[in-house]
This record gives C-alpha cells, structure tokens and sequence, in this order.
C-alpha cells in the first residue's frame, strides 16, 4: 500500500498559500486604509481593483524571478559536480562515503554504498546526498508564478466582493470580520492539503492579519483624511 506524503505539494502549496494570503490581506488592508479615510464607495471599489491587479502581476513576478534565481543555482551546482564526477571520480566517492559514514555506516559498508550508487547513477546521488537536491525540491518557476497569480486573484476577490456589497458606514468593520473568515478558511484548506495541525494554522494566519489590517486602519485614519 502506497503511503500518502504531502512534501511533494509542497512547491505550489507555498506559492498558493502565500498569493492567497497576500491577496486577501494586502486588499482588504488597502480597502480598509481608504474606508478610514471616509472615502466614496468608487474610490473604495477602485482601490480594491487596483490592488487586485497590481498585486496579482507582481505576486507572479516576483516568484518567477526567485525561483528563476534558485533555479539558475541548481542549474550551476549540477554543471560544477558534473565536472568534478568527470575529473575527480576517486574524489567524489569518498565524498559519498564520508557522507554515509556521518549517516552511522562503517567505513567498508559506506563505501560499498557509495560505490553501488555511485555505479547506479552518481550524478543523482550526488545531487541527493551532497547537495540536498531532489525532484520534490526542483525549482519550478511557471509552476509557481501561475499559482501565485492565481491565488492572489481568488484572494483579493473576496474583499472586493465585500467592498461593493458592504454598507459604506462600517465597511472597516465588515472587511476585518469577513476577512478573518477568509484567513480562516484559507488556513484551514492550506493545513489540510498539506497535512498540518489545522488550528495552529488558522491561530497563526488571523493573528498577523489582524495586525496587518489594524496598521492599515490607523495610517488610513491619521494621515488618508488629511490627503483626500
């Protein structure tokens, strides 16, 4: 029977979370800013709007670029042990065997391993038990980027639902309470897909949303009046 792991999720599932995250706070924090300001509806709407797009095209730059850069690293490491497998082989295998000695093998069993794998494919091996590198930890960029993008876009819908159907009044008041729902849910769905304690998560999402919103409120009050 086939176990179930959830580490192999576990390069969408960050990006996901995260573009999620963002796009429900960071909109509903700059729809609360603005509400504080005692901003027309329009205003609030194209805030949100603004924050939506702007948000969701930076969420995927940004993680394309990143896990570009990571990429462009592995990529390098995988050239460099290439080389050195190719002029250093005695080398690199008592690399490998050093390595499965700090494991807890002897000396002769470690480099009957080493020697096994190192004869099976030592490029992988390598890249595995020297460098860390493996299929579930490859940098994905596309795969990333598209799921941050999309995510940010289905979290910042949500406060921008609540902003043109909210009363005006207490539109501060209904962002923070459906918005703590939302950090809810989305803690809730991110712990169960990636099989970790669900209230743990819920706790730890709420409690820095709710500092992100409650610092948006106070600039919107103190200084958003003053401007518009």
């Amino acid at each position: 029977m086939k176990e179930n792991h959830f580490i192999h999720r576990v390069g969408w599932l960050r990006a996901g979370v995260l573009g999620a995250n963002d796009g429900i706070l960071s909109t509903t924090s700059l729809v609360i800013g603005v509400a504080a300001a005692a901003a027309e509806r329009n205003t609030v709407i194209l805030a949100a709007i603004s924050g939506l797009i702007a948000g969701a095209m930076s969420m995927a730059a940004g993680e394309y670029i990143s896990v570009s850069s990571q990429q462009d690293t592995e990529k390098a490491d995988i050239a460099r042990e290439t080389e050195e497998l190719e002029r250093m082989p005695e080398q690199e295998l008592l690399e490998l065997t050093a390595i499965y000695e700090k494991k807890g093998l002897s000396n002769v069993l470690a480099r009957e391993v080493a020697a096994a794998l190192s004869k099976h494919n030592a490029l992988k091996t390598h890249l595995r038990d020297e460098l860390g590198m493996t299929e579930v930890s490859e940098a994905k960029p596309l795969q990333a980027a598209f799921a941050s993008f999309i995510s940010f876009v289905i979290g910042a819908s949500l406060p921008l639902l609540v902003a043109l159907l909210a009363p005006l009044k207490q539109m501060i008041y209904w962002q923070y309470i459906f918005s703590i729902v939302f950090l809810i849910l989305l803690g809730s769905v991110a712990a169960r897909t990636g099989g970790s304690p669900i209230v743990k998560s819920a706790i730890r999402i709420v409690v820095w949303g709710t500092i992100a919103m409650a610092a948006s409120a106070l600039i919107g009050r103190l200084f958003g009046t003053a401007i518009l």
